[in-house]
This record gives structure tokens, C-alpha cells and sequence, in this order.
């Protein structure tokens, strides 16, 4: 692994140590936006590890697709189901109307995000492993 796709790494297992943190003190959105940038990172580390720049999207969906043409086995990321992630990692940052993110989230949706991040976690840092 390179050091910059160790960098990315360290960073996913960052910011989902913040999630769970977040959480736990009762700040929902918040760690649902880090659980999703946990997740995009750790899958921005595995297209390093594949010699590709990784691109400026938020779309779990669109990094494993990329991480696919590349020949790596995507098919545990593809049971994740990682669309309600992407969502969230959009959805908790700002206001929509007249609600706040804050009153969109609760500990259903970060234990949610919380799960499907520590899975792509996971499943990358094996990836990175071998």
C-alpha cells in the first residue's frame, strides 16, 4: 500500500471513530456525515492503491463502479446497499427547506450509517491487506 492510500486509510478510521463519538453524545446528522466520509475515504484509498486519482464525487456507488473497471471484487461493497449512505453524507450537511438536518436524523439512521461505514471499512482495509 502506498503512503498515501495509508494516509486515506487513516483518515476513514478517523473520522469513523468520530462518528461513533458523535453519536453516542446525540448528534445524528452529524455522525451520519462522518460515517460517510469514512466510507468515502477508505474507498478512495482502495482507487490509490489501484494507481487511480481518485474523483471529486461523493457516490459510494460511483467509487466501487471505478473501483470494478479496475478488476477488483466489488461484490460485498454492491450488498451494502451503500445508496442510503451517499444520501445521508449529502443530506446531513445542510438545511433543506425548512428543516434543519438536525431534525431529519436520529440513532436509527447513524446506528444506519455507523454499520454500512465500519462494513467498507472493513472490507477495504482487507482489500489493502492482500
Amino acid at each position: 500500500m502506498t503512503p498515501r492510500a495509508q494516509a486515506w486509510m487513516r483518515q476513514a478510521r478517523n473520522d469513523l471513530e468520530a462518528a461513533h463519538f458523535t453519536a453516542a453524545q446525540g448528534f445524528h446528522a452529524q455522525a451520519c456525515y462522518l460515517a460517510g466520509q469514512a466510507a468515502e475515504k477508505a474507498l478512495k484509498a482502495l482507487l490509490l492503491a489501484t494507481g487511480i486519482t481518485p474523483p471529486y464525487s461523493h457516490s459510494l456507488e460511483r467509487l466501487v463502479e471505478l473501483l470494478h473497471s479496475q478488476g477488483l471484487e466489488t461484490s460485498a461493497f454492491m450488498d451494502l446497499h451503500l445508496k442510503p449512505l451517499t444520501r445521508m453524507n449529502s443530506d446531513s450537511r445542510y438545511p433543506q427547506g425548512d428543516e434543519a438536518p438536525v431534525d431529519l436524523f436520529d440513532a436509527r439512521d447513524s446506528q444506519q450509517a455507523l454499520d454500512t461505514a465500519e462494513a467498507v471499512v472493513r472490507l477495504a482495509a482487507a482489500e489493502l491487506t492482500v
